[in-house]
């Protein structure tokens, strides 16, 4: 175990029993992480900042429900998750539309050191429904399991499959078309 493993560990464990600066601190160290996920998820700058705070919230009223059998930043992307989809069923459509660039724009950039691919596969991503867009980015961009999609969605896991399916079937077809067109400028 790593020293700053050992230390989050240590905060957790602080902050499960009510230590309020030990969760400060924890809220602190991942409120970025938590910040660019919801930016990837939701397209959106305003809607993400306020669902971060939302999370936070959230984690400061549950820290005593904190089980610590995945890691902290685990715990408030699964919290952050169900209060995205919580709001998409009660807005409904209102926000499917709500793609800002501003947004785009600090995913790409953040993107850029990660891959050269994924800057573009997000402009794609951004036109895919979240249904779609959500499973993609848990499991393909943070690794999460098809199993933990599906707890945090709410929905089968067959449902979560098929829906990766669907959304890398339309992100493959996408990516195609651009290296198309890149072959063509050429």
């Amino acid at each position: 175990m790593s020293t700053n493993e050992f230390e989050d560990s240590a905060e957790i464990r602080l902050a499960v029993r009510g230590d309020e600066r030990a969760l400060a601190r924890l809220l602190q160290s991942n409120y970025e992480i938590l910040y660019r996920y919801m930016l990837k998820v939701t397209m959106n700058k305003a809607l993400a900042e306020d669902l971060v705070q939302e999370t936070m919230l959230k984690a400061i009223e549950r820290i005593g429900t904190f089980k610590a059998k995945s890691k902290f930043s685990t715990w408030l992307i699964a919290i952050a998750t169900h209060l995205y989809m919580d709001e998409l069923r009660r807005k409904g459509r209102e926000y499917r539309s709500r793609i800002d660039e501003q947004a785009l724009h600090a995913i790409r950039f953040d993107t850029l050191l990660v891959q050269e691919e994924w800057p573009y596969a997000l402009d794609v991503l951004a036109g895919m429904q979240p249904n779609a867009r959500v499973p993609i980015l848990l499991k393909y961009y943070y690794g999460y399991s098809y199993e933990e999609i599906a707890e945090w969605l709410g929905i089968p896991l067959g449902t979560v499959k098929s829906r990766l399916h669907n959304g890398l079937k339309l992100l493959r077809k996408e990516l195609r078309l651009n290296d198309q067109e890149d072959i063509e400028k050429k």
